[in-house]
């Protein structure tokens, strides 16, 4: 396919007839078209959209409106009378004979309608049929899901930067574009003919019954779609909440936000800890005045006194002893005088008096204390009482000490306390933030519950639809010739069905090889991708890095992501061997310069045989132009009047020393 020209009438910004030439030159595939923001590009993106698909156009300025307010809003003010039209002329191959069509699709503002006209010309003849059946003859030339693929914003970019927002779109791909939704519409045409076969001959009332359910789940598929967009905006507007949620409460705590909601626990610690510490201050005091701790003052004369005391006991053991000593000895030495040796006897003699003099000496030992036997033991558990007394008295010093620092500390935390007034505000917008994240959770699960209602009764709808089928295909299944065509019919899709699962490996595989490759020439970080995989129960993409392990494509950059999504679309064309021309808008916004170089060099010039590219002056600057000049086959300059609000197109590109005219 090749876009040749397309026109302008009164569209958006354009004011009158403006018109660009599209197509490109061998070896030089690049339609490079500027301009600033405001000044049309995407407008311009929209009207080739808008030509090809009427009312099934994704343009971006739509928004929510319905087709004909979109159309009404598209009619440039200035114009007289208010109509407007967008002409596109463009050529393909079909069965290996070149066509070419021009699609001319004009509308007018009618007071409170807006009619549209399309008139399709084949070969610079007006075809009448294929102008009436147009929506469905452009879904075989160029399906709406593939166009969408070819022809994208930053939007669009942005949106396949994103692992979860990528799925669907690459499960769409690989489905529309690489032929696996095809092997499906045969399978779906295989049970339609199936349930043709059931129901020829069944009696209208089963027949509307069958209608009636089938027109159930066609709005049931709609309310269950809306409520799948509604669950998504809500969730990303909850996500968005509680990140600002997130923030704010952080710029509460770095302001003291924290210390302020505890500032009453804190002030209760710290009249408890001053309690604690005045008791055990009182405690103390008490022990130290009224116990026995004092006397460790006089600890060296309590020494001395016992000293004194074990000598008196020691006295009074002696003089008991004295007695019984004499008259022991008195009895051995008579007995001993029996023997013949003197000598012997006399030294035992000796020894005798000896020891009775050593207790002698004990027994005169002065005796000032004479202390009772109920004194001396109050005296020997004097010791273990202080020892006692002394480990109570240190606990709670060592109390009163830590009950002092946790004053301290306390003190400081009270002191750091922010004032009311100074944080009311954030109070205010933390309460705010919170309240519309609890509003938003609420919102949340009803939409949830509305999605999962909707859900329940579609399956419901399908079940009672089945089940309808069932009653009707006992009769007819008597029928020979069509439990023929079931049963081959059946077969056929289960054979389809594995078909479509070996189709659908091989082209991933191929898809993954291709984005791999597209992504490593764009990338500026040799080694930081080593392998690319596309889970294929979830159509989401997962990274290999150098060690052979699964990287989170969320711990790229801005700029990596947003060339992981150029890759994932570059090799979809790739794969699908389409040749179909590229329209990219704004497609640098988030890119540092050498990813730019790499977009530029590798990227632009490959993308397709023909590229439209839009940008802005910030995106394609000097050094940039220069590297693709050999690629660029027409330039345009989208010029807007800022008076009148109006944007005309000029010949050429360039806005800084450079400027290039092709």
């Amino acid at each position: 396919m090749l876009l040749h020209e397309i026109t302008l009438e009164n569209f958006g910004a354009y004011k009158g007839k403006q018109s660009l030439s599209l197509s490109p030159k061998p070896g030089r595939p690049i339609i490079l078209i500027g301009g600033l923001n405001g000044c049309g590009k995407t407008t311009l993106l929209d009207a080739i959209q808008l030509a090809l698909y009427g009312a099934r156009a994704r343009c971006s300025g739509r928004g929510n409106r319905s087709y004909e307010a979109f159309l009404r809003d598209s009619v440039n003010r200035q114009a007289t009378p208010k109509q407007a039209g967008v002409k596109l002329w463009f050529s393909t191959t079909i069965e290996g004979e070149q066509r070419h069509y021009r699609i001319e699709r004009y509308w007018k503002i009618s007071g409170k309608t807006v009619p549209e006209s399309l008139e399709v010309f084949v070969n610079g003849e007006y075809d009448r049929a294929i102008s009436e059946t147009w929506a469905n003859y452009v879904e075989d030339l160029l399906p709406l899901e593939v166009a969408s693929l070819f022809f994208f914003d930053g939007e669009k970019i942005e949106s396949l930067a994103d692992p979860e927002r990528a799925a669907p779109v690459i499960e769409s791909a690989v489905q529309s574009l690489l032929g696996v939704s095809t092997v499906e519409q045969l399978r779906t045409d295989l049970l339609a003919l199936q349930r043709r076969q059931k129901v020829t001959e069944q009696d209208e009332a089963v027949l509307g019954q069958i209608a009636a359910i089938e027109a159930q789940l066609e709005e049931t598929e709609l309310a269950k779609a809306d409520a799948l967009q509604h669950v998504a905006a809500v969730r990303a507007d909850l996500l968005h909440a509680k990140k600002e949620l997130k923030d704010i409460e952080t710029k509460f705590a770095k302001q003291g936000g924290d210390l302020f909601q505890r500032r009453a626990e804190l002030q209760a610690h710290r009249d408890q800890a001053e309690r604690r510490l005045a008791a055990v201050r009182e405690t103390l005091a008490s022990a130290v005045a009224a116990g026995p701790l004092p006397l460790l003052l006089l600890q060296s004369r309590f020494a001395a006194l016992k000293s004194q005391v074990e000598r008196e006991q020691e006295a009074t053991r002696a003089e008991q002893m004295l007695g019984a000593l004499q008259e022991r000895d008195t009895k051995l030495l008579a007995l001993l005088g029996e023997a013949q040796d003197t000598t012997a006897l006399k030294q035992v003699a000796e020894f005798l008096e000896k020891d009775r003099s050593t207790w002698s000496s004990k027994a005169e030992t002065p005796k000032p204390i004479q202390m009772s036997s109920t004194g001396i033991k109050q005296l020997q558990l004097l010791d273990s009482v202080l020892a006692a007394e002394t480990h109570r008295g240190r606990e709670l010093l060592a109390e009163s000490a830590d009950l002092r620092r946790q004053l301290d500390t306390l003190d400081r935390q009270l002191a750091g306390v922010p004032a009311e007034d100074a944080i009311a505000d954030l109070i205010a917008q933390q309460e705010k933030a919170r309240q519309k994240v609890t509003d938003l959770e609420r919102e949340l699960r009803a939409v949830e519950e509305a999605h999962a209602a909707h859900t329940r009764e579609h399956e419901q709808l399908v079940t009672a639809r089945d089940r309808a089928y069932s009653k009707r295909a006992i009769d007819i299944a008597k029928i020979e010739h069509r439990s023929r065509v079931v049963s081959y019919s059946e077969r056929a899709r289960n054979t389809l069905e594995k078909f479509g699962e070996l189709l659908l490996k091989r082209h991933i595989n191929r898809l993954e090889v291709a984005v791999l490759d597209s992504f490593t020439r764009l990338m500026r970080k040799d080694g930081l991708v080593k392998d690319l995989r596309i889970d294929t129960s979830k159509f989401t993409l997962v990274l290999i890095n150098e060690d052979g392990e699964e990287l989170n494509p969320t711990r790229l950059s801005a700029g990596e992501r947003q060339l992981l999504a150029v890759s994932l679309l570059w090799g979809l064309a790739r794969v699908a061997g389409n040749r179909l021309p590229s329209v990219i808008d704004t497609p640098l916004g988030r890119l540092d310069s050498r990813h730019r170089q790499n977009l530029v060099t590798r990227y632009f010039p490959q993308a397709s045989h023909q590229v439209l590219l839009l940008s802005t002056d910030e995106e394609i600057t000097d050094d940039l132009l220069k590297s693709l000049i050999p690629s660029i086959a027409q330039t345009y300059t989208l010029v807007h009047d800022d008076t009148t609000f109006t944007t005309t197109v000029e010949r050429g590109y360039g806005w800084g020393k450079t400027r290039y005219v092709a």
